[in-house]
């Protein structure tokens, strides 16, 4: 069979990631970047938990946890309290900071390495669609031509050049906040995770590298629909002193820009052939380092789904279930970060109360923290009856026993007796792994395309995997099905019944 192509509009994390995916899916995979170059000015600084799961669901998280470092504390709306990751169930409870130059470098290696076509120095300029095709229309260098492709994806930022010629609407609000920072050098910079706010403004300093410090901040001057012109370091300078009181030896500058609270989301993240992922559907202001994380996990859900339906094996609906999942996480992302927005931008007493008391909540109610850790790192994001291989093809299905409220959770890493394995190592990005929980080899599954097997006991299993005898896990590690019946017989009839809607 002649092997499938998907072209990626975008080679920043989210379309490499999306690249990585389809290539461990076993399709031919083209990048298609503008920039002649990796940008070493990073607008992300963090990779979450949820994240680094993702990369090590498939073997590549190793070069990140080395490199970057890890802080076991996370900022709701930089409130002064800190919401602790260590207590979250995952094995990274942690944030790693680094920057998102590193981070896509790491991530071409990882592209190049499993054979992806990187094309820098052109772009995306347009596209013709058949049906069962999409002629992508490149500028380079030599002029336009065209390459032929059976998916296209736009992951190519916020003015997505594929997301306007597909005529999907990016409704949402304007930019009524200006934020500003500038990458410097600090001579006596302040304590690390500096963050100061007031009735003068916010501050917050992060570390980058080579002793240089992003300094990032917003006041009430910055709450204007007004472009004030470009940032200059004496500006920086101005109103960080005015807001703490210290400019930190502010000196030698490699990147000063503003940035704005505009709030938009694509209307559809699929049209015909044409898919979107990342900035391309969804547009922020960049408060808890969330943008590029929700990003990646987009490309994670969209990859092996997209793999899965080239390589003929799923189910013919499967390809929609990309927007009814990934559509709600990102109109969630919006409402949280315009709240936390508000949050950051208020410097009445009225406002910096409300401040206050969310961060008494935070330190004073454990649950409150930890919904909140949960929720910014993605820890939380349920995927409930979208899989088709979570819906019953018949009724007599339901009458099965099976834990519903499993289904759409995100898998922990699964610790399995006798071995050091836990069950990131299992997934794939090309079949659906179904655990055997009840008895070694007991259900006897024949060996269907996207599906694989493994049989083996939990170790210590969570409370809610404890009654298991056996479930399906989707190749992002969201659990398509959990059953509970002790009988084989009734076990492998409901089974078979679900896995026959999912691998075909």
């Amino acid at each position: 069979m002649e092997e499938q192509h998907v072209v990626i509009a975008g080679g920043g994390p989210v379309g490499l990631w999306l690249a990585v995916e389809l290539r461990s899916g076993g399709i031919l995979v083209t990048v298609v970047e503008q920039r002649t170059k990796v940008d070493e000015r990073s607008k992300a600084l963090s990779i979450h938990p949820r994240t680094i799961e993702v990369l090590a669901s498939r073997g590549a998280h190793k070069p990140f946890v080395v490199e970057g470092l890890p802080i076991p504390s996370g900022h709701f709306a930089a409130l002064e309290e800190r919401l602790d990751l260590r207590e979250l169930d995952t094995p990274f409870p942690y944030s790693l900071a680094l920057p998102q130059a590193r981070t896509e470098a790491l991530l071409q290696e990882h592209a190049l390495r499993l054979g992806v076509t990187i094309t820098r120095g052109h772009r995306v300029t347009g596209f013709t669609e058949a049906a069962d095709s999409v002629t992508v229309r490149v500028a380079g260098p030599k002029g336009v031509y065209e390459v032929e492709a059976a998916y296209l994806v736009g992951c190519d930022g916020t003015r997505s050049t594929v997301r306007a010629a597909a005529g999907i609407d990016f409704p949402g609000t304007p930019s009524t906040v200006l934020g500003w920072f500038g990458d410097v050098t600090l001579d006596s910079p302040p304590q690390p995770g500096f963050s100061t706010h007031t009735s003068q403004g916010e501050v917050m300093v992060a570390p980058l590298s080579g002793g240089r410090f992003r300094v990032a901040g917003v006041d009430p001057d910055s709450l204007t629909t007004e472009w004030p012109g470009d940032l200059t370091l004496d500006e920086l300078r101005r109103r960080t002193v005015a807001i703490t009181g210290d400019d930190f030896g502010m000196r030698d500058p490699s990147w000063l820009t503003r940035v704005g609270n505009a709030t938009r989301q694509a209307t559809t993240y699929r049209r015909g052939r044409v898919l979107l992922a990342g900035d391309a559907a969804h547009q922020h202001f960049p408060v808890g380092g969330v943008g590029m994380n929700v990003g990646i996990q987009d490309a994670h859900n969209l990859g092996w789904k997209l793999a899965a339906t080239l390589n003929g094996w799923a189910p013919d609906d499967l390809l929609d279930t990309y927007h009814a999942e990934r559509h709600p996480v990102g109109a969630r992302l919006t409402k949280h970060t315009r709240a936390q927005t508000a949050l950051i931008t208020t410097f009445t007493p009225e406002g910096l109360d409300l401040r206050s008391l969310l961060g008494e909540m935070i330190i004073g109610q454990p649950g409150f923290s930890q919904a909140l850790a949960e929720r910014l790192t993605a820890l939380d994001v349920n995927y409930p009856s979208t899989d088709p291989a979570a819906r019953p093809p018949t009724d007599s299905v339901q009458g099965y026993p099976h834990l519903a409220s499993l289904t759409g959770t995100r898998a922990p890493d699964l610790a399995f007796t006798g071995t050091n394995a836990g069950l990131f190592t299992l997934l794939r990005a090309d079949a659906y792994l179904l655990l055997d929980l009840a008895a070694d080899g007991a259900l006897d599954i024949p060996t269907l395309p996207g599906l694989a097997v493994h049989a083996g006991t939990l170790d210590q299993p969570p409370a809610a995997w404890s009654k298991l005898h056996a479930a399906l896990i989707r190749p992002d590690g969201h659990v398509a099905w959990a059953g509970t019946d002790q009988d084989e017989t009734t076990l492998r009839a409901a089974l078979s019944q679900f896995i026959t809607t999912t691998a075909r």
